[in-house]
């Protein structure tokens, strides 16, 4: 249902819900009070409908209605229209979804546009309608009050992305081929986060000037602490995974060039094994070069007849191997 929620205050307090959404810029000037109407992805007819009655700036509604924005706080003569950009941290694939919410903010009225389910718009309203004098304070009040709950959202995101980083880091030195690729993605995560978080400090504190003193002044200076400590904490994380990656390239370099050097000794091992078979090889290839020639019984052959030719060609075979034995020896090869 596009449309969540409709009501409208007066000094704090609820009044009777409007019953069609096309009335509640009147109703809520007749009573003198703040609108507050919550929608979530709403039609285009449905938004450009409610920007009519309430003058909202044209641009701010068509990016609005389009998304894909970045956190940002645009002023305008009719009022000011804020982007955030709210997180969660889905336990069961362990990945970071970041959502959108726009906020359009006038002298009478709050209207939220939500893209995603975060934040919880529901509980902001309860917590506000259980506390009268805050919410009494305005469309300031409200405003104030999503900023807190975007900002306090980001708490389990924080919780989620230090652990994710806390295994990455035992896998890291456990020799796992996957802690690359987990490594780039939970970056890319990072990198997304530190882009929805770093706009927000410059907002809540330009925000924060228009607020009156007192007590909405220092609501926002509370979320602002929180936004820069979340920030941090966004920052460490980018720069722990950076040293990741680099960590586990030298690993990754480490690993090859044990494995080229073990390959390298497993190939000159094996390159002394063929040397030795050759030279054996060699050897024993002399005698019987020798005997296979003075075997194969030609009738004319002058050692045939000869009383030395038997002792001749066996000190021709032994003279043979002992000198390829000494040069195979000498060049290390046996």
């Amino acid at each position: 249902m596009p449309v969540i929620d409709t009501a409208v205050y007066v000094d704090g307090a609820r009044t009777e819900d409007p019953p069609a959404l096309d009335v509640v810029a009147d109703l809520a000037r007749e009573r003198g009070g703040m609108a507050w109407i919550g929608m979530y992805r709403p039609a285009p007819e449905e938004l450009a409908g409610v920007a009519d009655e309430f003058e909202l700036n044209a641009t701010s509604v068509e990016d609005a209605h389009h998304g894909h924005q970045r956190s940002k706080l645009d002023r305008h003569s009719a009022g000011d229209f804020i982007v955030l950009k709210p997180a969660r941290y889905v336990d069961d694939v362990e990945r970071v979804e970041l959502g959108e919410l726009h906020v359009f903010v006038a002298a009478d009225a709050v209207i939220t546009v939500r893209h995603a389910e975060s934040p919880n718009l529901a509980s902001v309203r309860r917590r506000l309608e259980a506390d009268p004098d805050l919410l009494a304070l305005g469309p300031r009040a409200v405003l104030y009050a999503i900023l807190d709950e975007v900002v306090d959202e980001y708490a389990p995101v924080i919780a989620g992305l230090e652990n994710d980083i806390d295994e990455i880091e035992d896998e890291l030195f456990a020799g796992d081929d996957a802690v690359s690729r987990r490594i780039y993605e939970l970056s890319r995560e990072v990198i997304e986060l530190q882009r929805a978080v770093q706009p927000l400090p410059g907002i809540i504190r330009s925000l924060s000037v228009d607020a009156p003193e007192g007590r909405l002044r220092d609501s926002f200076a509370d979320v602002l602490d929180h936004a820069l400590r979340v920030g941090d904490r966004v920052d460490t994380f980018r720069a722990v995974l950076q040293n990741a990656l680099q960590v586990n390239s030298t690993l990754v370099t480490q690993r090859q060039n044990a494995e080229m050097r073990a390959l390298g000794e497993a190939s000159l091992v094996q390159s002394n094994e063929v040397r030795k078979i050759s030279s054996w090889a060699a050897i024993l290839f002399a005698p019987t070069l020798v005997g296979t020639i003075y075997g194969m019984n030609f009738r004319v052959m002058p050692e045939l007849d000869e009383p030395w030719g038997y002792p001749a060609a066996l000190v021709a075979m032994l003279a043979t191997s002992v000198g390829l034995f000494a040069i195979f020896r000498a060049r290390r090869w046996l």
